[in-house]
């Protein structure tokens, strides 16, 4: 890559963006700098500016949510479901008999696929737009092989280097079946540009994939079913071996999970923290404050009662999930949580 002289929207960048589009099925790929971005020029692709309203969950960490507030837009908080911790189909229903929701973004929450048809459904009776975030969802897909990504409007992914498809520093992409869609996101990422030095869209910024690593996520793509497979196994015998009435489990899963993270809910998690530790087992907090309780809202939705979202971010734990784990360390897990 180096010797070639392309270090900025190069060849690798164009192979990448080939190779990513057709691998999670979808016409075309823009590959931008990092997740947050593809998330946000995304939703511009979409048309979501000032007075706009976008349906969000809650308990994602403030990604989504900082996307639609760059857009100018309004988040609009949905509850979850208790098991998927995914949008919740009949949350966003009655969210939708109150007021017009233009765009929605799904979050395929930890690598699990949200509940598409559902969703999809409600987008054709009410005219929103599904936007996905499969910013934790590389590859997982339905009981028809349809990938995470191909369902809505447009995709969002991250490349982040602990995602399931992570490069060696930041990187993002947005996937899309809509050609007019992919044009206006390749302006977007490099200005607002419609053509060298003349800017036309508003929202433009420089933000792309470095060719370098487009280079390293060439190399790792062809790995990432392989990955998935053992995160989707680790996550398995999680669900099948851990026996803790303390400790809720999700169930064990098919293609539709890829394990990105495995989250357990327990109602004393700092003490099964502790224990985890003291038996060289860490553990994470996958998120603990609702996007709507974050400082920065002050009072603004003091009146948003999520009760799902509420009581999972005061339970969920991250427990040990990636490929390189060993047999006997994932045993260790598993044990620790047993002994607990």
């Amino acid at each position: 890559m180096i010797s070639s002289g392309y270090f900025v929207l190069g060849p690798n960048v164009k192979a990448f963006e080939k190779e990513f589009a057709a691998w999670c099925g979808a016409a075309e790929c823009v590959s931008v700098a990092n997740g947050t971005e593809a998330l946000e020029l995304g939703l511009r692709s979409l048309g979501v500016t000032s007075g706009k309203a976008v349906a969000v969950v809650g308990n994602a960490a403030m990604y989504g949510t900082t996307a639609v507030l760059a857009c100018g837009a309004e988040p609009v908080f949905v509850d979850v479901d208790p098991i998927t911790c995914t949008m919740d189909p009949k949350a966003l229903e009655a969210v939708l008999a109150k007021r017009r929701i233009d765009v929605v973004i799904v979050t395929h929450l930890y690598g699990k696929l949200a509940d598409m048809a559902a969703l999809t459904l409600l987008a054709e009776k009410h005219g929103f737009a599904l936007f996905e975030d499969c910013a934790q969802a590389h590859g997982a897909k339905d009981a028809q092989g349809r990938k995470a990504g191909t369902f809505g409007a447009a995709a969002s992914f991250s490349f982040y280097p602990t995602k399931n498809l992570g490069a060696l520093g930041d990187g993002g992409a947005v996937v899309t079946n809509d050609a007019q869609v992919a044009d206006t996101l390749r302006k977007l990422r490099q200005y607002g540009w419609t053509a060298k030095y003349r800017n036309e869209l508003a929202g433009g910024r420089n933000s792309r994939l470095d060719e370098i690593q487009a280079a390293f996520l060439r190399v790792m793509l062809p790995l990432l079913d392989g990955w998935n497979e053992r995160r989707r196994s680790i996550a398995n015998r999680y669900s099948t071996e851990i026996r803790n009435a303390r400790i809720a489990t999700p169930p064990p899963s098919g293609d539709d999970f890829v394990a990105h993270l495995y989250v357990v809910h327990t109602e004393d998690r700092s003490g099964l923290q502790s224990h985890l530790a003291s038996h060289g087992v860490n553990s994470e907090i996958h998120y603990p404050v609702p996007d709507y309780r974050q400082p920065l809202f002050s009072d603004t939705f003091a009146s948003t009662q999520l009760p799902v979202t509420d009581r999972s971010c005061t339970s969920v734990l991250t427990l040990p999930c990636f490929p390189e784990l060993t047999d006997a360390e994932v045993t260790q897990v598993i044990e620790a949580c047993n002994a607990w």
